[in-house]
């Protein structure tokens, strides 16, 4: 071990020092994984040249909590509460690694050994999009319906699973990094109802009577689960809001949409645009918004399983009207009575690289009609 650490200063390359991880990992030596792990936690500092300190421990804590086993699970606890690297977007990682290749019975000491009160909340609702029942693991149980993490926001999220989060894309977790699916392109379930090739800007359809009642609150919670994008990465974001006089059929959805002047739908050089609408279940505007939210844009990670669904039904509840104050019951089933549509087009607005969303809510009543719309490239 400290033929390990006196060579980090200087390393350029610390691919030999993943190997006498990888060899103590193949023989089984969780207690020098531990051991070297809480080493290089305690040698960080702004006075030394960090990154090779931090790329092994991340490669020890990726082996530990990658490799099901109870003491596995203990020695991992144990690296991310250490005061030098504890941090929040670790907590999130480490909850998604545990979740994914732990089995639920191993997690249990994440609630009896030191943890922090994020780490924690985080493995709960990764645990819960994993289908876990965790009210059944007595240890989990105790602490996910104790009220001392009442104030904690992902305390508004059930302990349960609905099944419009059934289909979650979660990431599997290995030795040398992670691996997801990602839902975006052309929807593929659901009915088309418009699939307009580019004409004129002159030929636009004919407006659609309505008024925008777009507000500060109504962008920043239909943007929530790809706010993300803009913050860390290259994205924009388009969420807006508008009311119509008469209630709007859904063959009319596609000509409103055109007629809203929105800016990730503007004419280009004289043409509109190409637009396709395809209406979709509601479980696929939460695929969607769960991915952006959890996965992140072109250049970041996003929030991890547990805040990416926070994220997510923020964004579903806010494009189907509902208050940011409704219970969760309530949003689940307003966002069920509300009428799902995909869009995509071959405006310049969207990057047409990987990241590119468009999505539709059109509330029960058929009166308002509310669009996000999101891009990012590398």
């Amino acid at each position: 071990m400290r033929e390990v650490l006196d060579g980090l200063p200087e390393a350029r390359d610390v691919n030999p020092v993943y190997a006498v991880v990888d060899e103590a990992h193949a023989r089984g030596d969780v207690q020098f994984l531990g051991q070297l792990g809480c080493a290089l936690g305690e040698l960080w500092g702004p006075e030394r040249q960090s990154w090779p300190y931090r790329s092994v421990f991340d490669h020890v804590l990726r082996r530990l909590a990658t490799t099901p086993g109870r003491e596995n699970v203990v020695q991992a606890l144990r690296l991310v509460a250490l005061p030098k690297v504890a941090r929040r977007g670790l907590d999130r990682t480490t909850a998604s690694m545990l979740a994914s290749e732990q089995p639920p019975e191993h997690l249990a000491a994440a609630f009896t050994e030191r943890a922090s009160e994020e780490l924690r909340a985080c493995l709960v609702h990764e645990l819960v999009l994993r289908g876990v029942p965790v009210a059944g693991i007595p240890r989990i149980a105790a602490w996910a319906t104790s009220r001392h993490w009442l104030h904690h926001p992902l305390r508004r999220l059930p302990l349960t699973r609905s099944d419009l989060e059934a289909h979650a894309d979660l990431p599997r977790h290995g030795a040398t990094g992670s691996s997801w699916g990602m839902p975006y392109g052309p929807a593929k379930e659901g009915r088309v109802l418009a699939a307009a090739r580019t004409t004129d800007a002159r030929g636009a359809a004919d407006a659609v009577a309505a008024v925008e009642t777009t507000t500060e609150a109504v962008e920043r919670g239909v943007g929530a689960a790809v706010r993300n994008w803009t913050e860390e990465s290259n994205g924009r974001v388009e969420a807006r809001e508008f009311l119509f006089d008469e209630p709007l059929a859904e063959a009319a959805v596609p000509a409103a949409l055109r007629s809203l002047g929105l800016d990730c739908l503007a004419a280009h050089e004289g043409r509109r645009p190409a637009l396709t609408v395809t209406a979709v279940p509601p479980d696929h505007a939460w695929r969607v918004l769960f991915a952006a939210a959890s996965q992140g844009g072109a250049y970041n990670y996003g929030g991890w399983g547990a805040y990416g669904r926070l994220d997510a039904w923020r964004s579903l509840a806010a494009l189907a009207g509902v208050p940011e104050t409704a219970g969760f019951e309530e949003t689940e089933a307003r966002v069920r009575a509300s009428t799902w549509y995909a869009f995509e087009s071959d405006a310049p607005w969207f990057e047409q690289v990987a990241w590119d969303l468009g999505l539709l809510a059109h509330t029960d009543d058929g009166h308002r009609l509310t669009v996000l719309a999101a891009t990012d490239t590398d």
